[in-house]
């Protein structure tokens, strides 16, 4: 366990050092926040920062490369901060990464029409457009348990009578 000490001047004069605790994932979400803002000074555009920052071999995963690290580091204040970058390049430079910097990709994603529908909702509410509500929303981190897994019948039965025991009786009993 690390230490880290903070001083702090009061209007007054007084001076005021704190001291507390750093975990490894803490002082490497610092890294990470530094090697960001490093990057982010310069203003490239909003896909290489990402792929520099995020992307598969980025400096995120080589700082956090097993997937208990990385929920914690998605946690962090420093995630957020590194997501605001994100956002803001976006807004510069626009929706769409620089082609000659790296080359975009499409994908289909079938879904049913009422999601389709409320999500065309949000995007005409936000007053921004389908594609970047969807890139927003692939940048943000979820739940691995927001995510259905391959499970046998038996656990899937088990799930539904969890939930369904945990949904409140309208029967008036």
């Amino acid at each position: 366990m690390e230490f880290s000490f903070d001083t702090r001047i009061s209007q007054d004069g007084e001076a005021a050092i704190s001291v507390s605790q750093t975990s490894p994932v803490a002082e490497r979400a610092a890294e990470a926040f530094r090697r960001a803002a490093d990057l982010f000074v310069s203003q490239p555009e909003w896909g290489a920062f990402h792929r520099e920052m995020l992307g598969v071999g980025g400096v995120i995963r080589q700082l956090f490369p097993s997937a208990e690290e990385m929920k914690a580091f998605e946690q962090s204040k420093e995630y957020g901060r590194l997501q605001q970058m994100v956002v803001q390049l976006r807004a510069k430079r626009g929706e769409q990464p620089d082609e000659s910097l790296e080359p975009t990709r499409v994908i289909t994603v079938r879904l049913p029409k009422s999601l389709h529908e409320a999500l065309k909702t949000e995007a005409d509410d936000l007053a921004t457009s389908m594609n970047k509500l969807c890139i927003s929303k692939l940048l943000q981190a979820i739940e691995e348990s927001a995510i259905p897994q391959k499970s046998s019948a038996e656990e899937r039965a088990k799930q539904m009578a969890e939930l369904q025991a945990a949904i409140p009786s309208t029967s008036g009993e």
